[in-house]
């Protein structure tokens, strides 16, 4: 062990030996302090690091929040415009009040981001709550989410079209509709022809394009002639053509000529509509998730019967919206992208001898006009 410091060398601690002043008188030693920084106390080290777990929570909230949503579980279809629909959306007519938001929401932690709405179904409001949340919270951006609406029968004059746009803008949240379409090809008007004419709707429907309100624009319930005189002048032609496709129906003539015109075909009411008999009287009672062939494939298949309605939709050749708000159910009607219907199955769903139109616009008829028959309403022969 060394002896003890002399005087003239008084033992400085080491923590304050980096400031010492060279050349201090022998006894004497002085130190300076100029740039130093203090060393923080415990107490503020603490705080320190207490306002950087707050900065950081956001963040790590929000993280995990966007956990909860699994990434887009649907292929996209490019139409003919460019932009890109994905191939299973949630349908919403008939959700009840108080049923759709959560629908929705759920739909979309499930990985849906096509929605299909209409201004008609009175629920645009949840709808676009649900939508609201989501972006509001960056938990789905606005670019994956495909969102649909509908304008009216009675908005078909050209100064309304703008009007039930916005209107839906507002409830859904949203500063453009991905695609908005002509519902029917109807307007309440008793007479030879539709007034206001289908072309005056068309082309304020043209012009929400041209604004921006709108990617797309298309029709919903029309036929193959109406589709033809909308063709002999748009100068933006249907991107998309929604009607009632499914093994009851399977509008076999309206698809072929929709591709040939690159029209794209969506699918309603996929599991036949049983929920709207009330709505729309049929001569025939037919429940397409009860026949036998369907329950035949299902079982076949390992699938449940919604599933492989769904599957046949896809493998038809058009993107398909089926309704519900069970949790279970929205998430089961997505999981059809990993298999397919053999040639065998997709034939026999595809040669069922029952052919009706369920959701078949009855209602609209009239013996003045401008429909006095379903044929002069649908552009072709009622199914027998």
């Amino acid at each position: 062990m060394g002896g003890p410091a002399s005087a003239s060398q008084p033992l400085v601690p080491p923590w304050l030996a980096p400031y010492a002043i060279p050349g201090s008188p022998p006894g004497v030693p002085a130190f300076s302090f100029a740039g130093a920084t203090a060393a923080a106390a415990p107490g503020d080290a603490a705080a320190t690091a207490e306002a950087r777990e707050l900065a950081a929570r956001p963040a790590a909230i929000r993280a995990a929040r966007q956990a909860l949503y699994a990434p887009p579980a649907s292929p996209l279809i490019t139409l003919r415009d460019g932009t890109r629909m994905p191939a299973v959306g949630l349908g919403t007519w008939k959700a009840a009040p108080g049923e759709v938001r959560s629908a929705v929401a759920t739909a979309l932690q499930a990985g849906y981001r096509h929605i299909d709405c209409a201004e008609v179904y009175q629920n645009e409001e949840e709808v676009g709550e649900a939508l609201g949340q989501v972006l509001e919270q960056g938990l789905v951006p606005r670019q994956e989410l495909y969102i649909v609406s509908k304008v009216w029968n009675t908005n078909h004059a050209a100064a309304r079209v703008r009007q039930a746009c916005l209107r839906s803008l507002k409830a859904l949240r949203l500063d453009y509709l991905d695609l908005y379409m002509i519902h029917w090809p109807v307007t309440g008007n008793i007479g030879p022809e539709v007034k206001p004419s289908i072309q005056e709707t068309w082309q304020a429907m043209e012009g929400l394009v041209r604004e921006g309100l709108v990617r797309s624009i298309g029709v919903s319930n029309f036929g193959v002639k109406k589709l033809a005189d909308i063709l002999s002048y748009a100068a933006i032609p249907p991107a998309v053509c929604q009607v009632e496709v499914h093994p009851y129906h399977r509008n076999d003539a309206l698809i072929a000529w929709c591709a040939q015109q690159r029209i794209h075909v969506t699918a309603f009411s996929p599991l036949g509509s049983p929920d709207s008999e009330s709505i729309f009287p049929r001569k025939k009672p037919l429940v397409l998730m009860q026949n036998e062939t369907v329950k035949a494939v299902a079982e076949r298949t390992g699938r449940d019967v919604g599933q492989v309605l769904i599957r046949w939709a896809l493998q038809h050749g058009t993107s398909v919206i089926p309704k519900s708000t069970s949790p279970a159910r929205i998430r089961g009607n997505l999981r059809v992208f990993d298999w397919e219907l053999s040639a065998e199955d997709y034939a026999a769903l595809s040669t069922l001898p029952d052919q009706q139109r369920m959701v078949n616009g009855a209602m609209w008829l009239n013996p003045k006009g401008p429909y006095r028959t379903m044929e002069e309403l649908w552009d072709e022969p009622e199914a027998e």
